[in-house]
């Protein structure tokens, strides 16, 4: 088993989930959170399954990820 870093993006219409660090895009989506958390999994799993254990070998690797909102005067 092995962890993933995932971002969850909430919309209007639902939810989008993809992860971070994985070579090739991989994205889940849903009406809910948790939908959308085990779409983005069981996209993971394909994409592993298709391209190889390769697609998570990114240089450097992500540690650690940070949202950050601030103000931008005009």
């Amino acid at each position: 088993m092995k962890n993933y870093k995932i971002i969850v993006e909430q919309h209007p219409d639902g939810f989008v989930a993809y992860p971070l660090g994985m070579k090739g895009v991989v994205v889940g989506q849903g009406d809910s959170y948790d939908e959308a958390i085990e779409d983005v999994k069981s996209a993971i799993k394909f994409h592993i399954e298709s391209f190889g254990s390769d697609v998570m070998n990114v240089d450097p690797p992500i540690l650690e990820a940070f949202i950050e909102e601030t103000d931008i005067q005009d």
